[in-house]
């Protein structure tokens, strides 16, 4: 009889981070440590704000008063590299213009991946699958967006889902 063991793979899972990814980071730094172990994944399951700069503020769908930079835009600009792969999806709280940029997903900084509206990928021996944005039995887009209609970007599409499928 053979024993073979295989290298288990630890993920962190995040969810509505609201942009302050410094502050993730720290976190899976002092678990890594405190534990003794290595995070191999960061999953961010929505509201991740990937905010580069301040025009993309005009299109985030936050109060004015919760509107920041927060962290993102420093891993977006190179600043900072991501000490862990990190996929992300987007929730109800995201800078559409830049993630519509990615519809399909994409690299949104160095190590930082976007699943897109609807996507899936492998890593190592695990596959991911990910459906950014809200469900909304009543989606109704409409571009220009103004402060009602903002919201409707987020709104899951049945194409998406089928995509999935």
């Amino acid at each position: 009889m053979y024993c073979v063991q295989f290298k288990t793979m630890k993920i962190a899972v995040e969810g509505c981070m609201h942009g302050d990814l410094d502050k993730v980071y720290d976190t899976i730094k002092y678990i890594e440590n405190t534990r003794n172990i290595k995070i191999d994944l960061l999953l961010c399951c929505g509201d991740f704000q990937a905010v580069r700069n301040e025009k993309d503020m005009d299109s985030l769908n936050v109060p004015p008063e919760y509107r920041e930079m927060k962290s993102v835009w420093k891993y977006c600009s190179g600043q900072e590299v991501a000490p862990v792969p990190t996929i992300f999806i987007g929730g109800n709280h995201e800078a559409s213009n830049y993630l519509w940029e990615f519809y399909y997903g994409g690299w949104a900084a160095p190590n930082i991946y976007f699943l897109g509206f609807a996507g899936v990928v492998k890593f190592g021996n695990i596959r991911i699958g990910g459906l950014s944005g809200i469900y909304n039995a009543r989606h109704h887009e409409r571009p220009s967006y103004n402060d009602n209609t903002i919201r409707s970007v987020y709104h899951v599409r049945e194409y998406d889902v089928h995509k999935l499928m």
